[in-house]
């Protein structure tokens, strides 16, 4: 019998040749939200290595939405060239191109791992971040992020429209509004983050508002035939903090709205977090999600091995599974898979020889 991970899926006029999906993973790579060749080796790689879906990094829709100032961005029409050419390649080699249109908030402002992941003086690269209250994400940061005031918000509103338009015209065929892992958009959503008291705080229907008119503004500019995803994290790991309950209502939300998936993480809002981490933590979050708001979902987190994939499928809990560290450890995952699962796929011509 055929596999379940190496079926297709449809998904509005796109059709994935796999359910295995790039997960956006930060590069830090990007010189004032340029992409350069990093990117396009780097997920070209990917693309040749077999992948349905690649998730471009969390692309920044203004310069102080950025997480850090390497990361990727597409808040000016000069970013679009780069990254069209990338996608260019990634449909070249039968692999849909995807964008994730991210704010920070009050995570931004930060150096890259590899220089320590440290806050960034106002004076020293760094900038005033925002959030939903000025409640800072470590106590002894330097500055403390402003509440977004109403000319803020809709700032924000714009910038994420204007993002799509760009991401429409560099060739993206799906794109994913970040409202995950601590960064803007759940800043808002979660009660340990927002404790506004206008029409954005307190209630769980005004926590969410934000969020529903970023999709609004991006739906006015995404095509309506195209896929729209949302990452969610479904729970803060946290007493008192956004709880998957509240995911499967946002979700019902969504998808009366016309989100076509639910993309399923989890954590990242509190540096007090307690994520009890093991192999598939977050599978039963999707699979919830899915049965009880009735709406497709990708499943992500330590999944690592074909068969493991392969039975989240089997077993109904989500509908596509993706990956990251894995995919950086190994970018021609779908072949090994292949392998693993008895399946006979397409490889890229160049490489048919190592095949057998």
């Amino acid at each position: 019998m055929a596999s379940l991970l190496f079926s297709p899926l449809t998904i509005k006029k796109i059709t994935l040749k796999n359910r295995i999906v790039i997960s956006p993973m930060c590069q830090y790579s990007a010189i004032d939200g340029f992409a350069n060749d990093w990117h396009l080796v780097h997920l070209g790689s990917r693309a040749s290595g077999g992948v349905g879906l690649i998730i471009q990094e969390a692309t920044a829709v203004s310069p102080e939405a950025r997480i850090s100032p390497s990361d990727l961005g597409i808040w000016k029409d000069e970013h679009i060239q780069k990254l069209k050419s990338i996608n260019e390649f990634i449909v070249s080699q039968n692999s849909i191109p995807g964008i994730q249109l991210a704010h920070a908030g009050r995570k931004a402002s930060v150096s890259a791992p590899w220089e320590g992941n440290k806050k960034l003086d106002l004076g020293q690269g760094g900038w005033q971040t925002v959030s939903s209250s000025a409640i800072p994400y470590h106590d002894d940061e330097p500055f403390l992020p402003t509440a977004l005031d109403k000319n803020g918000i809709q700032k924000v509103v714009s910038d994420f429209k204007s993002a799509t338009k760009r991401a429409a015209e560099a060739g993206y065929q799906v794109l994913e509004i970040h409202g995950a892992h601590g960064y803007l958009l759940h800043q808002f959503l979660s009660p340990l983050t927002n404790n506004r008291t206008d029409v954005y705080g307190g209630s769980f229907e005004n926590r969410i508002r934000l969020t529903l008119e970023i999709v609004e503004a991006v739906q006015s500019e995404w095509p309506s035939n195209l896929p729209l995803f949302v990452r969610i994290s479904a729970t803060d790991w946290a007493e008192g903090g956004w709880n998957p309950e509240e995911s499967v209502q946002l979700s019902a939300i969504l998808k009366e709205k016309g989100v076509d998936l639910i993309d399923v993480s989890s954590g990242g809002l509190v540096s007090y977090q307690q994520i009890p981490l093991h192999p598939n933590y977050q599978v039963p979050f999707a699979e919830k999600i899915k049965k009880e708001a009735n709406i497709l979902t990708g499943a992500v987190g330590l999944i690592t091995h074909a068969v493991q994939a392969e039975d989240i499928l089997k077993n109904n809990q989500a509908d596509l599974v993706l990956f990251a560290r894995e995919s950086l450890r190994n970018p021609n995952l779908p072949l090994d898979f292949a392998k693993d699962l008895n399946e006979d796929i397409q490889w890229p011509k160049q490489y048919e020889r190592a095949k057998n």
